[in-house]
């Protein structure tokens, strides 16, 4: 599609859903005022017909919405119903007399078995057939809602001295039965009614017809680029109008650096300046990029959203890791070089410029390694206090394989040193760190008088570290593991998305097993095979002529 195209898609979208007033507002953050709960409705909904399905799924749609806003939301929904010619399949949660009015069909579940399902406007005529009349000042949905759900039994007994209900069930028939009673009656009655019938008579109608199949569209009609440019540009946009991603962490990385710069101020060259300034280059390389974990509650958000997306088909998981690196690098090399600028001046680290190159360089692959390993735990662990200890655990084993709290050579070889301290970034950073600061520069003695000491000498004998090769090294290493964490990151993805099935049927399996060795819903299914009218539940699937969706676990 042409821009004018896609342009002329979403102005539709906007006035078919009334969204036209609001179309230059944010949507709002916890700083930021947005649009209304309704307005947020119905953009959740305008997302889902921009490629103008056929069929619509929504799960309570009104839900937290006041009267008028649930109002509007479902009569914007048969709007599009009927001017779109679309189907649209909606659970709701106690509508209103109002909402209930603008309903087409309706299908009223309980315990798994079909109570009603045909015209809405004919269930009160049902109800009253089957001798449970809607009263006239009450809302019908209300009133089908208390004939079904058992929780209103637990109220009747909790009241059930009350001398005003004693006098109330002379007046209202529901309160002569329980909830199990009223139902297996509606049950038995709509199994042989003409509704039922209607509804056998259509699907058997519809059966019959051919020729109007249409073949499914798997995955995005956009090319990869596209997708690409489409997915950065609204990724940088969302990072740079929410505060909290990553501006007001760069305000925190300045503050730190201008701590770290008075801390160690002009460090100088003498003796005990080769402590300072391998502290100073630890807590840079170790303290500094540990920081990035304050990303992670926006990777959560940013994980519901492509999980979503990524189930209706829009784009590829290549395309949306790729596109994350691109938007989050501007921030990060601001971040990054910042704070550096800040540090390096203040603490007169070796000048030149290559020199400063490096140090920000290497405190922007850090920051990004750890950006990298925040997002797959967020894509394994997608809970906030889970994934922060996570996470905060991985970084700590981390910062102590990288030589800074116990030499490189001194590590135990087994595990620690190999493969450990070879696939974390701090090693390669610190390693860096060190040859870029030290290497050419002469330190003081311990004794006056005494002989220089090189930095050559102080890495290699002090600090047991090789320089038989260029700290440029060290830095592509961590580049390396920058790509690998995002490949890594791609394979968690894949994996999850395939597994996701089987995972939900083992945890389904297991809740039901839990459940059965519940005294409390033993007694349940007790009480229902001992029922006067049925000797088991009658699911969906049993009854004639309707086939149940739903899967018996």
């Amino acid at each position: 599609m042409s821009k004018a195209e896609v342009r002329r898609v979403v102005d539709d979208t906007l006035d078919e859903m009334g969204l036209r007033e609001c179309a230059e507002r944010p949507i709002g953050t916890w700083h930021l005022r947005g649009i209304s709960g309704g307005e947020k409705k119905r953009l959740c909904i305008a997302l889902e017909i921009l490629t103008r399905p056929r069929l619509l799924f929504l799960d309570e749609p009104t839900s937290g919405l006041d009267s008028a806003s649930a109002f509007s939301v479902i009569e914007t929904l048969r709007t599009l119903a009927i001017d779109g010619g679309r189907t649209i399949v909606s659970s709701v949660h106690q509508p209103s007399s109002e909402v209930f009015a603008l309903f087409d069909d309706l299908c009223l579940l309980s315990s798994g078995e079909s109570v009603y399902f045909g015209d809405a406007k004919l269930a009160p005529q049902f109800f009253a057939e089957t001798g449970f009349p809607c009263p006239s000042r009450r809302n019908p949905s209300d009133h089908f809602l208390r004939c079904v759900n058992s929780d209103f039994d637990d109220v009747a007994t909790a009241l059930k001295g009350s001398m005003k209900l004693r006098a109330e069930a002379d007046l209202d028939p529901l309160l002569k039965y329980s909830t199990t009673e009223i139902r297996e009656r509606l049950v038995d009655k709509y199994r042989i009614s003409d509704y039922a019938m209607m509804v056998r008579n259509t699907i058997h109608e519809i059966s019959k017809i051919e020729g109007v199949m249409e073949e499914a569209v798997k995955g995005s009609q956009a090319t990869w680029c596209k997708q690409l440019r489409t997915l950065t540009k609204r990724s940088y946009i969302n990072m740079y109008r929410d505060f909290g991603y990553y501006r007001l962490r760069i305000i925190i990385y300045v503050l730190m650096a201008i701590c770290l710069g008075t801390i160690y101020y002009d460090v100088g060259n003498g003796y005990t300046a080769i402590q300072a300034r391998a502290s100073c280059g630890g807590f840079v390389s170790g303290f500094m990029t540990f920081m990035s974990i304050g990303g992670f509650p926006s990777f959560i958000e940013e994980m519901k959203v492509f999980s979503l997306e990524r189930q209706n088909g829009h784009y590829g998981v290549a395309a949306y890791i790729i596109s994350n690196f691109l938007s989050s690098m501007p921030f990060l090399l601001t971040m990054s070089w910042a704070s550096a600028s800040i540090t390096y001046w203040m603490v007169k680290f070796r000048p030149g410029f290559s020199y400063f190159a490096f140090f920000a360089l290497n405190l922007y692959g850090g920051v990004s390694v750890i950006e990298s390993l925040m997002m797959i735990i967020s894509a394994l662990v997608p809970n906030f206090l889970m994934g922060l200890i996570l996470g905060a655990g991985v970084i700590g084993i981390m910062m102590l394989t990288s030589g800074f709290f116990r030499l490189l050579p001194e590590l135990p070889k087994i595990f620690w040193k190999y493969p450990v301290s070879y696939i974390v970034y701090g090693s390669w950073g610190l390693k860096g760190a060190y040859k870029n600061d030290l290497l050419g520069l002469e330190f003081e003695p311990m004794t006056p008088g005494g002989e220089k000491l090189t930095g050559e000498f102080i890495i290699t004998n002090m600090m047991g570290l090789s320089v038989s090769y260029s700290k440029w090294l060290d830095l592509a290493m961590i580049f390396i593991l920058l790509l690998a964490y995002r490949i890594t990151f791609f394979f968690v993805l894949k994996v999850k998305e395939a597994a996701a099935p089987y995972l939900r049927v083992a945890y389904t399996r297991f809740t039901v097993k839990r459940l059965e060795r519940r005294a409390s819903f033993r007694e349940s299914l007790a009480m229902t095979s001992l029922s006067k009218r049925h000797n088991a539940p009658h699911p969906m699937a049993m009854q004639e002529g309707l086939n149940s969706p739903m899967q018996q676990y």
